[in-house]
């Protein structure tokens, strides 16, 4: 019997499971949305976690303790870390962009079936901005996706191609939904778990992608 999870419940349900993929002394870059949770889940110190607008060394911060001049890169209050360090964006790209970032933990809109990933712009709607996801999918060592497996449709999130903008042609390197775990490789998908209360009948109903079971 599938679980009835509030919307709350399941990001957090996915940011605890992401939490699990990442090694002591990494450097992660968290993205809007579901990944800022992850930072909830990181009981390693060995672990610093990264925001593009210029800290390395972030973490969670109580209410009474908000400064609101230090936000991530979604403008949400953050805390630091002892031995943090703050630095301006130019410097932040160039971690990104040379390799010293270990794992970019994204959401996306979309992804197709080979792990490419839609996550800055829907088609007919007004684009913010692409933000550091496209330095991200390329200079990070690993890239984790993060998202709801269906649209508020119903509709798979997960394609055999992708129908908006795509971010980059880098192929990420795995997928956590609310339903289940995929790994790519070689460009293409690898059930490896289902979570909490799905089944694997729901998982091939709910994703158009094609995928191979390894469980």
């Amino acid at each position: 019997m599938t679980l009835v999870l509030s919307k709350e419940q399941v990001q957090h349900s996915i940011a605890a499971r992401v939490a699990k993929e990442i090694e002591a002394s990494s450097i992660v870059n968290l993205g809007i949305g579901i990944p800022t949770l992850v930072a909830q889940y990181v009981e390693d110190s060995s672990i610093a976690l990264h925001t593009e607008n210029g800290l390395l060394g972030v973490t969670d911060v109580n209410e009474e303790d908000i400064d609101p001049n230090l936000v991530n890169a979604g403008k949400l209050p953050v805390g630091e870390a002892i031995g943090a360090s703050f630095f301006d964006s130019a410097a932040s790209f160039a971690m990104i962009r040379g390799g010293h970032v270990d794992y970019a933990i994204l959401g996306a809109l979309q992804v197709d079936e080979t792990g490419v990933i839609a996550n800055w712009a829907v088609p007919g709607k007004n684009i913010i901005g692409v933000g550091g996801a496209m330095d991200l999918l390329v200079g990070a060592k690993k890239v984790i996706v993060t998202m709801s497996h269906t649209s508020k449709d119903g509709s798979s999130k997960l394609l055999k191609k992708c129908t908006y903008p795509i971010t980059s042609i880098r192929q990420v390197d795995m997928i956590v939904t609310e339903l289940a775990v995929f790994k790519v490789i070689n460009g293409t998908l690898y059930l490896i778990e289902l979570m909490n209360g799905a089944t694997l009948e729901e998982v091939q109903q709910k994703t158009e992608a094609s995928f191979i079971v390894q469980l």
